[in-house]
């Protein structure tokens, strides 16, 4: 069996205000809009804001409920800085990537990723 993502899913309270963040300062496409549900495409992935209370994460609260990966976090860093985007730990990496972590207007913790790259910083 080949197995791919097909749908990834967040609750937000105000989904107007969560959608518009993952459009306008994430800059991931709309793809539909489905019973008060925004759909976002990620590659061949749907990303769906769904209207409910964001689960605060259990044990590990350093770990993110969805990492997006980008070609260029240093750009990707800078946009989130244009935004006032809070980056609680700022950039970081280790031998084989850089990322950056923070909180969408829900209070979901996402990150950004670059991979193949070798120092942290940013």
């Amino acid at each position: 069996m080949k197995a791919s993502l097909a749908v990834v899913a967040l609750w937000a309270e105000d989904v107007p205000a969560t959608a518009h963040f993952y459009r306008d300062v994430i800059g991931l496409p709309l793809a539909g809009h489905s019973g008060g549900r925004p759909h976002f495409q990620v590659g061949e992935t749907l990303l769906v804001i769904l209207p409910g209370k964001a689960a605060p994460a259990e044990g590990e609260d350093r770990f993110p409920r969805v990492a997006f990966a980008v070609d260029d976090l240093g750009a990707a860093v800078e946009r989130l800085r244009q935004h006032r985007v809070a980056l609680p730990w700022g950039v970081e990496g280790d031998a084989h990537s850089r990322w950056a972590m923070f909180y969408d207007p829900a209070g979901n913790l996402v990150e950004l990723v670059q991979f193949g790259t070798t120092h942290p910083g940013g």
